[in-house]
């Protein structure tokens, strides 16, 4: 059997290692980075179906949106029907960040699909969206507190 994952995770960290050096100079930390990206993409989301997003427990996503919110970058807001419910945006230096993030995931994405074809790009996605609903099953599973059987 083909290492597949093997090499999908030495993309995400090579990846993650450029974008983790490149943000620094927007003080921007580890990871951080996503997070703001997605909060920007989905203005008003709350924690928990951020952490979904991202598959991370929450936890750790309520580290770096703390984190995020300290260096001023995003901001948690009450909801105007519940005051339980703290939905999060991006603050004005958040939004300003934003599109040099954009441009370095497009950049990104044309360096590591460089020399494919559309079908062969469309082919490649196509993959990667069962391979990652197929692992989602296992994650919601585990994340349950329940144990793989392999």
């Amino acid at each position: 059997m083909k290492e597949i994952l093997r090499e999908i995770g030495m993309i995400a960290r090579a990846l993650d290692s450029i974008s983790n050096i490149e943000f620094k100079e927007h003080d921007l930390t580890k990871g951080q980075y996503l997070y703001l990206v997605r909060i920007c993409e989905n203005q008003g989301i709350i924690q928990e179906k951020l952490a979904e997003m991202i598959k991370v427990d929450r936890t750790t996503a309520a580290r770096a949106i703390k984190k995020l919110e300290i260096n001023g970058f995003i901001e948690k807001r009450s909801d105007t029907h519940n005051k339980k419910i703290k939905k999060l945006f991006p603050t004005e230096k958040g939004e300003n960040v934003y599109p040099f993030i954009k441009r370095e995931d497009d950049y990104s994405n044309v360096v590591a699909l460089a020399g494919l074809s559309e079908e062969e790009i469309d082919t490649a996605f196509n993959l990667l969206q069962r391979i990652r609903r197929n692992v989602e099953i296992d994650w919601d599973y585990v994340k349950k507190g329940n144990k793989r059987n392999y």
